[in-house]
Protein backbone atom coordinates (compact mmCIF):
# COMPACT_ATOMS: atom_id res chain seq x y z
CA UNK A 1 0.00 0.00 0.00
CA UNK A 2 1.31 3.47 -0.86
CA UNK A 3 2.44 5.41 2.20
CA UNK A 4 0.24 8.20 3.49
CA UNK A 5 -3.06 6.76 2.32
CA UNK A 6 -4.05 5.02 5.55
CA UNK A 7 -6.80 7.59 6.33
CA UNK A 8 -8.27 7.11 2.86
CA UNK A 9 -8.16 3.33 3.19
CA UNK A 10 -9.88 3.51 6.58
CA UNK A 11 -12.61 5.79 5.21
CA UNK A 12 -13.29 3.56 2.19
CA UNK A 13 -13.49 0.45 4.36
CA UNK A 14 -15.79 2.21 6.80
CA UNK A 15 -18.16 3.05 3.95
CA UNK A 16 -18.03 -0.59 2.90
CA UNK A 17 -19.08 -1.58 6.41
CA UNK A 18 -21.96 0.91 6.37
CA UNK A 19 -23.19 -0.43 3.02
CA UNK A 20 -22.96 -4.00 4.27
CA UNK A 21 -24.75 -3.10 7.49
CA UNK A 22 -27.70 -1.78 5.52
CA UNK A 23 -27.95 -4.54 2.92
CA UNK A 24 -26.21 -7.80 3.96
CA UNK A 25 -29.32 -9.20 5.61
CA UNK A 26 -31.22 -8.90 2.33
CA UNK A 27 -29.39 -12.01 1.10
CA UNK A 28 -30.67 -15.54 1.53
CA UNK A 29 -29.00 -17.33 4.44
CA UNK A 30 -27.06 -19.64 2.11
CA UNK A 31 -25.74 -16.78 -0.01
CA UNK A 32 -24.90 -14.76 3.09
CA UNK A 33 -22.81 -17.55 4.61
CA UNK A 34 -20.96 -18.19 1.35
CA UNK A 35 -20.21 -14.49 0.94
CA UNK A 36 -19.01 -14.23 4.54
CA UNK A 37 -16.77 -17.26 4.06
CA UNK A 38 -15.02 -15.67 1.09
CA UNK A 39 -14.89 -12.26 2.78
CA UNK A 40 -13.11 -13.89 5.72
CA UNK A 41 -10.62 -15.44 3.31
CA UNK A 42 -10.00 -12.05 1.70
CA UNK A 43 -9.48 -10.22 5.00
CA UNK A 44 -7.08 -12.92 6.21
CA UNK A 45 -5.28 -13.24 2.86
CA UNK A 46 -6.10 -16.93 2.55
CA UNK A 47 -5.97 -18.60 -0.88
CA UNK A 48 -9.13 -20.09 -2.45
CA UNK A 49 -10.01 -23.42 -0.91
CA UNK A 50 -7.82 -22.95 2.16
CA UNK A 51 -9.33 -24.69 5.22
CA UNK A 52 -11.12 -22.29 7.54
CA UNK A 53 -10.91 -22.57 11.34
CA UNK A 54 -14.55 -22.99 12.39
CA UNK A 55 -14.19 -21.32 15.77
CA UNK A 56 -12.31 -18.34 14.36
CA UNK A 57 -14.74 -17.69 11.52
CA UNK A 58 -17.70 -18.05 13.89
CA UNK A 59 -16.23 -15.41 16.21
CA UNK A 60 -15.36 -13.22 13.22
CA UNK A 61 -18.95 -13.29 11.94
CA UNK A 62 -20.25 -12.36 15.39
CA UNK A 63 -17.83 -9.46 15.63
CA UNK A 64 -18.57 -8.28 12.10
CA UNK A 65 -22.31 -8.29 12.69
CA UNK A 66 -21.77 -6.29 15.89
CA UNK A 67 -19.71 -3.77 13.92
CA UNK A 68 -22.45 -3.47 11.32
CA UNK A 69 -25.01 -2.91 14.06
CA UNK A 70 -22.95 0.01 15.35
CA UNK A 71 -22.65 1.78 11.97
CA UNK A 72 -25.94 0.92 10.24
CA UNK A 73 -27.51 4.32 10.92
CA UNK A 74 -24.43 6.38 10.10
CA UNK A 75 -23.90 8.42 6.93
CA UNK A 76 -21.17 7.53 4.45
CA UNK A 77 -17.82 9.08 5.33
CA UNK A 78 -16.19 11.72 3.08
CA UNK A 79 -12.90 10.53 1.60
CA UNK A 80 -9.70 12.41 2.51
CA UNK A 81 -7.40 12.82 -0.48
CA UNK A 82 -4.95 15.49 -1.62
CA UNK A 83 -5.95 17.88 1.14
CA UNK A 84 -9.67 17.75 0.36
CA UNK A 85 -12.74 15.80 1.43
CA UNK A 86 -14.47 13.99 -1.43
CA UNK A 87 -17.98 12.60 -1.78
CA UNK A 88 -17.70 8.78 -1.55
CA UNK A 89 -19.53 8.41 -4.88
CA UNK A 90 -17.24 10.85 -6.73
CA UNK A 91 -15.20 8.08 -8.32
CA UNK A 92 -14.12 10.13 -11.34
CA UNK A 93 -12.61 12.90 -9.21
CA UNK A 94 -10.99 10.37 -6.89
CA UNK A 95 -9.37 8.49 -9.74
CA UNK A 96 -7.94 11.65 -11.26
CA UNK A 97 -5.73 11.80 -8.17
CA UNK A 98 -5.31 8.08 -7.55
CA UNK A 99 -4.53 6.68 -11.00
CA UNK A 100 -1.14 8.44 -11.25
CA UNK A 101 -0.27 6.69 -7.98
CA UNK A 102 -1.23 3.28 -9.37
CA UNK A 103 -4.51 3.03 -7.44
CA UNK A 104 -8.13 2.68 -8.50
CA UNK A 105 -11.25 3.65 -6.57
CA UNK A 106 -14.66 2.26 -7.39
CA UNK A 107 -18.06 3.43 -6.17
CA UNK A 108 -21.58 2.93 -7.42
CA UNK A 109 -25.04 1.51 -6.87
CA UNK A 110 -25.46 -2.15 -7.71
CA UNK A 111 -28.36 -4.57 -7.77
CA UNK A 112 -31.39 -3.64 -5.69
CA UNK A 113 -29.91 -0.31 -4.66
CA UNK A 114 -26.89 -1.61 -2.73
CA UNK A 115 -23.88 0.75 -2.71
CA UNK A 116 -20.49 -0.80 -3.49
CA UNK A 117 -17.04 0.64 -2.78
CA UNK A 118 -13.51 -0.61 -3.22
CA UNK A 119 -9.91 0.55 -3.43
CA UNK A 120 -7.36 -1.49 -5.34
CA UNK A 121 -4.06 -1.49 -7.18
CA UNK A 122 -4.03 -0.70 -10.89
CA UNK A 123 -2.58 -3.52 -12.99
CA UNK A 124 -3.11 -1.96 -16.42
CA UNK A 125 -5.09 0.69 -18.25
CA UNK A 126 -6.42 0.25 -21.79
CA UNK A 127 -8.70 1.92 -24.30
CA UNK A 128 -11.43 -0.21 -25.89
CA UNK A 129 -13.56 1.59 -28.46
CA UNK A 130 -13.44 4.78 -26.43
CA UNK A 131 -14.01 3.05 -23.10
CA UNK A 132 -11.41 3.64 -20.40
CA UNK A 133 -10.69 0.14 -19.02
CA UNK A 134 -8.99 -0.13 -15.62
CA UNK A 135 -7.86 -3.62 -14.62
CA UNK A 136 -7.07 -4.03 -10.91
CA UNK A 137 -5.41 -6.83 -9.02
CA UNK A 138 -4.75 -6.50 -5.26
CA UNK A 139 -7.68 -4.98 -3.34
CA UNK A 140 -7.10 -2.97 -0.19
CA UNK A 141 -10.71 -2.22 0.76
CA UNK A 142 -14.00 -3.79 -0.37
CA UNK A 143 -17.50 -4.64 0.75
CA UNK A 144 -19.02 -8.06 1.28
CA UNK A 145 -20.09 -8.68 -2.32
CA UNK A 146 -17.12 -8.40 -4.66
CA UNK A 147 -18.35 -7.47 -8.16
CA UNK A 148 -15.81 -8.61 -10.80
CA UNK A 149 -16.60 -5.84 -13.29
CA UNK A 150 -18.71 -2.72 -13.63
CA UNK A 151 -19.05 0.28 -15.93
CA UNK A 152 -19.79 3.84 -14.96
CA UNK A 153 -19.57 7.06 -16.98
CA UNK A 154 -17.51 5.53 -19.78
CA UNK A 155 -15.06 3.78 -17.44
CA UNK A 156 -14.90 0.01 -16.99
CA UNK A 157 -13.31 -1.38 -13.83
CA UNK A 158 -12.33 -5.05 -13.79
CA UNK A 159 -11.35 -6.52 -10.43
CA UNK A 160 -9.20 -9.59 -11.03
CA UNK A 161 -9.09 -10.53 -7.35
CA UNK A 162 -12.89 -10.53 -7.24
CA UNK A 163 -13.00 -12.44 -10.53
CA UNK A 164 -10.63 -15.08 -9.15
CA UNK A 165 -12.88 -15.52 -6.11
CA UNK A 166 -15.95 -15.88 -8.35
CA UNK A 167 -14.22 -18.41 -10.61
CA UNK A 168 -13.17 -20.45 -7.60
CA UNK A 169 -16.73 -20.51 -6.28
CA UNK A 170 -18.01 -21.72 -9.65
CA UNK A 171 -15.37 -24.44 -9.90
CA UNK A 172 -15.97 -25.51 -6.30
CA UNK A 173 -19.72 -25.78 -6.88
CA UNK A 174 -19.19 -27.87 -10.01
CA UNK A 175 -16.74 -30.14 -8.17
CA UNK A 176 -19.41 -31.27 -5.71
CA UNK A 177 -21.32 -33.16 -8.41
CA UNK A 178 -18.94 -33.03 -11.41
CA UNK A 179 -21.85 -32.90 -13.80
CA UNK A 180 -21.15 -33.19 -17.52
CA UNK A 181 -21.84 -30.05 -19.53
CA UNK A 182 -20.49 -26.61 -20.25
CA UNK A 183 -18.63 -26.18 -16.95
CA UNK A 184 -16.96 -29.57 -17.30
CA UNK A 185 -15.83 -28.62 -20.81
CA UNK A 186 -14.55 -25.24 -19.65
CA UNK A 187 -12.56 -26.61 -16.71
CA UNK A 188 -11.13 -29.41 -18.85
CA UNK A 189 -9.85 -26.81 -21.32
CA UNK A 190 -7.87 -25.23 -18.48
CA UNK A 191 -6.68 -28.65 -17.18
CA UNK A 192 -8.29 -27.84 -13.85
CA UNK A 193 -8.09 -31.31 -12.31
CA UNK A 194 -4.31 -31.51 -12.80
CA UNK A 195 -3.50 -28.24 -11.01
CA UNK A 196 -6.47 -26.20 -9.75
CA UNK A 197 -4.40 -23.21 -8.60
CA UNK A 198 -2.57 -22.87 -11.91
CA UNK A 199 -5.80 -23.36 -13.83
CA UNK A 200 -7.53 -20.64 -11.82
CA UNK A 201 -4.68 -18.25 -12.59
CA UNK A 202 -5.02 -18.95 -16.32
CA UNK A 203 -8.79 -18.66 -16.13
CA UNK A 204 -8.59 -15.33 -14.32
CA UNK A 205 -6.25 -13.95 -16.97
CA UNK A 206 -8.40 -15.05 -19.88
CA UNK A 207 -11.83 -14.42 -18.41
CA UNK A 208 -10.75 -10.88 -17.61
CA UNK A 209 -11.02 -10.33 -21.36
CA UNK A 210 -14.53 -11.84 -21.40
CA UNK A 211 -15.60 -9.40 -18.69
CA UNK A 212 -14.27 -6.52 -20.78
CA UNK A 213 -16.25 -7.82 -23.75
CA UNK A 214 -19.43 -7.87 -21.68
CA UNK A 215 -18.90 -4.32 -20.45
CA UNK A 216 -18.30 -3.21 -24.03
CA UNK A 217 -21.63 -4.84 -24.81
CA UNK A 218 -23.24 -2.95 -21.94
CA UNK A 219 -21.84 0.26 -23.38
CA UNK A 220 -23.25 -0.57 -26.82
CA UNK A 221 -26.62 -1.42 -25.27
CA UNK A 222 -26.57 1.86 -23.40
CA UNK A 223 -26.14 3.79 -26.62
CA UNK A 224 -29.16 2.00 -28.09
CA UNK A 225 -31.41 2.47 -25.06
CA UNK A 226 -30.42 5.94 -23.95
CA UNK A 227 -30.45 7.47 -20.45
CA UNK A 228 -34.09 6.51 -19.97
CA UNK A 229 -33.02 2.94 -19.21
CA UNK A 230 -30.93 3.93 -16.20
CA UNK A 231 -33.75 6.17 -15.00
CA UNK A 232 -36.20 3.27 -15.29
CA UNK A 233 -33.99 0.96 -13.21
CA UNK A 234 -33.46 3.62 -10.55
CA UNK A 235 -37.21 4.15 -10.27
CA UNK A 236 -38.14 0.52 -9.64
CA UNK A 237 -39.62 -0.26 -6.25
CA UNK A 238 -39.64 -4.07 -6.63
CA UNK A 239 -36.85 -6.56 -7.21
CA UNK A 240 -38.81 -8.57 -9.75
CA UNK A 241 -38.96 -5.74 -12.26
CA UNK A 242 -35.24 -5.08 -11.87
CA UNK A 243 -34.43 -8.77 -12.38
CA UNK A 244 -36.33 -8.76 -15.68
CA UNK A 245 -34.75 -5.55 -16.92
CA UNK A 246 -31.23 -6.64 -16.06
CA UNK A 247 -31.70 -10.06 -17.70
CA UNK A 248 -32.96 -8.45 -20.91
CA UNK A 249 -30.10 -5.98 -21.03
CA UNK A 250 -27.51 -8.67 -20.24
CA UNK A 251 -28.81 -10.75 -23.15
CA UNK A 252 -28.68 -7.71 -25.42
CA UNK A 253 -25.13 -6.82 -24.37
CA UNK A 254 -23.85 -10.33 -24.94
CA UNK A 255 -25.53 -10.67 -28.34
CA UNK A 256 -24.09 -7.32 -29.43
CA UNK A 257 -20.47 -7.89 -28.38
CA UNK A 258 -19.55 -10.78 -26.07
CA UNK A 259 -20.82 -13.80 -27.99
CA UNK A 260 -19.78 -12.61 -31.47
CA UNK A 261 -16.24 -12.14 -30.11
CA UNK A 262 -16.15 -15.50 -28.31
CA UNK A 263 -17.37 -17.30 -31.43
CA UNK A 264 -14.28 -16.26 -33.40
CA UNK A 265 -11.76 -17.29 -30.75
CA UNK A 266 -9.51 -20.22 -31.74
CA UNK A 267 -10.91 -22.48 -28.99
CA UNK A 268 -14.12 -22.81 -27.01
CA UNK A 269 -12.79 -22.44 -23.45
CA UNK A 270 -14.31 -19.02 -22.80
CA UNK A 271 -17.43 -19.81 -24.81
CA UNK A 272 -18.03 -22.92 -22.72
CA UNK A 273 -17.48 -20.96 -19.53
CA UNK A 274 -19.97 -18.33 -20.69
CA UNK A 275 -22.62 -20.99 -21.25
CA UNK A 276 -21.81 -22.61 -17.90
CA UNK A 277 -23.01 -19.36 -16.33
CA UNK A 278 -25.93 -18.77 -18.69
CA UNK A 279 -28.64 -19.47 -16.16
CA UNK A 280 -31.62 -18.08 -14.30
CA UNK A 281 -33.99 -15.74 -16.06
CA UNK A 282 -31.48 -14.95 -18.80
CA UNK A 283 -31.67 -18.58 -19.92
CA UNK A 284 -35.44 -18.82 -19.48
CA UNK A 285 -35.83 -15.81 -21.73
CA UNK A 286 -33.51 -17.17 -24.43
CA UNK A 287 -34.17 -20.92 -24.95
CA UNK A 288 -33.15 -20.66 -28.60
CA UNK A 289 -29.60 -19.79 -27.60
CA UNK A 290 -29.35 -22.66 -25.10
CA UNK A 291 -30.66 -25.12 -27.69
CA UNK A 292 -28.26 -23.82 -30.34
CA UNK A 293 -25.29 -24.36 -28.01
CA UNK A 294 -26.25 -27.96 -27.32
CA UNK A 295 -26.88 -28.57 -31.03
CA UNK A 296 -23.44 -27.23 -31.84
CA UNK A 297 -21.78 -29.57 -29.37
CA UNK A 298 -23.40 -32.54 -31.11
CA UNK A 299 -22.91 -31.46 -34.73
CA UNK A 300 -19.55 -29.71 -34.31
CA UNK A 301 -20.97 -26.70 -36.07
CA UNK A 302 -21.78 -23.23 -34.79
CA UNK A 303 -24.18 -22.01 -37.48
CA UNK A 304 -27.29 -22.35 -35.25
CA UNK A 305 -25.45 -20.51 -32.47
CA UNK A 306 -24.37 -17.66 -34.74
CA UNK A 307 -27.91 -17.35 -36.07
CA UNK A 308 -29.35 -17.30 -32.55
CA UNK A 309 -26.91 -14.57 -31.50
CA UNK A 310 -27.74 -12.44 -34.55
CA UNK A 311 -31.47 -12.87 -33.95
CA UNK A 312 -30.97 -12.09 -30.28
CA UNK A 313 -29.32 -8.74 -30.98
CA UNK A 314 -32.45 -7.53 -32.77
CA UNK A 315 -34.92 -9.24 -30.45
CA UNK A 316 -33.47 -8.00 -27.15
CA UNK A 317 -33.12 -4.47 -28.46
CA UNK A 318 -36.81 -4.50 -29.36
CA UNK A 319 -37.82 -6.06 -26.03
CA UNK A 320 -35.76 -3.53 -24.08
CA UNK A 321 -37.41 -0.65 -25.92
CA UNK A 322 -40.81 -2.19 -25.17
CA UNK A 323 -39.97 -2.37 -21.47
CA UNK A 324 -39.23 1.34 -21.47
CA UNK A 325 -42.85 1.92 -22.46
CA UNK A 326 -44.35 -0.41 -19.82
CA UNK A 327 -45.07 0.14 -16.16
CA UNK A 328 -43.23 -1.64 -13.38
CA UNK A 329 -46.06 -4.06 -12.59
CA UNK A 330 -46.20 -5.35 -16.15
CA UNK A 331 -42.43 -5.77 -16.30
CA UNK A 332 -42.35 -7.68 -13.00
CA UNK A 333 -44.88 -10.20 -14.31
CA UNK A 334 -42.35 -11.51 -16.83
CA UNK A 335 -40.47 -13.24 -13.98
CA UNK A 336 -43.32 -15.73 -13.62
CA UNK A 337 -44.39 -15.73 -17.29
CA UNK A 338 -41.38 -14.96 -19.51
CA UNK A 339 -42.86 -16.49 -22.68
CA UNK A 340 -44.31 -13.23 -24.11
CA UNK A 341 -40.82 -11.71 -24.40
CA UNK A 342 -38.75 -14.89 -24.81
CA UNK A 343 -36.81 -15.97 -27.90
Amino acid sequence: MIAGLAPLLAAVQRNCHIADARHAREMTLCTYLLEMREFYRWENELPPGAPLPRADIGNWITEREALWESVADQEFTPLPLAGAQHDPFAAIAMNEALLPQGLVYGAGIGRFGKPHFFLGRLARREDHDGLDVLVCDCEYARDLTAIPAAMQSGTVIVRREALGQWLWEKAEAWGMKRKAGAMARALAAYDYDADPAAALARMTERETETLILHERGEHAAGRLLGPEWKEMIAGFTTRRAEIVARAVRDNLADCLVTLPALLVQPDDASLNFWFANFDGLRRELFPRLAAAYETGKVSRGDTPLREAVAAGADHWRDVALRLLAQDETCIAEFVATPAPIAL
